[in-house]
């Protein structure tokens, strides 16, 4: 498993998932809501086109919207919800807020440490995770998996109070 981290939500038992615009999207009903879940197919530092593309075409406001990304900047494991940012760096949430014209819309960062040597960003980010990291990798993914659901049920103010550095 790289330590790029991908997170599958379940969505309930009417899901699918199915190649589309800019990626891979499941779209899906859990408690009555329907969700979409995009994975963009586009380099990093496109995605922001994926993501306006889809926000446009299913008419979601930005509050709505929950951009999940990796960072080099959190312990590995931490979970850090916000309601707004700058892109700290991430080519992809810079591609975000280029396309999207504002910072104003909530992420959830996954923490992946900064354990490369200089000039190794890219090899550490596409590399695999260590021992310790993969024993931890399941209740870390559980913990993001509920942390998102709060978002989308409870809102961003209750699931940052409920998640934020845990």
């Amino acid at each position: 498993m790289f330590r790029h981290i991908e997170v599958y939500i379940s969505v309930g038992s009417n899901q699918h998932i199915k190649s589309s615009n800019f990626g891979l999207l499941a779209e899906g009903k859990y408690k009555g809501r329907k969700v979409l879940i995009l994975k963009p197919d586009t380099y990093m530092n496109l995605s922001g086109n994926a993501v306006k593309f889809w926000l446009q075409k299913e008419n979601i406001p930005l509050e709505n919207l929950m951009i999940i990304a990796d960072d080099l900047a959190l312990p590995f494991g931490t979970l850090r919800m916000k309601m707004k940012g700058s892109d700290a760096g991430h080519n992809g949430l810079k591609s975000i807020q280029e396309q999207l014209q504002t910072q104003n819309y909530p992420r959830l960062r996954f923490g992946i440490s900064a354990e490369f040597s200089e000039g190794r960003q890219v090899d550490y980010v596409l590399g695999k995770w260590n021992e310790e990291e993969c024993e931890k990798l399941p209740e870390r993914v559980e913990k993001f998996s509920k942390a998102t659901l709060s978002f989308i049920f409870a809102g961003i103010q209750n699931a940052m109070t409920s998640f934020n550095g845990k």
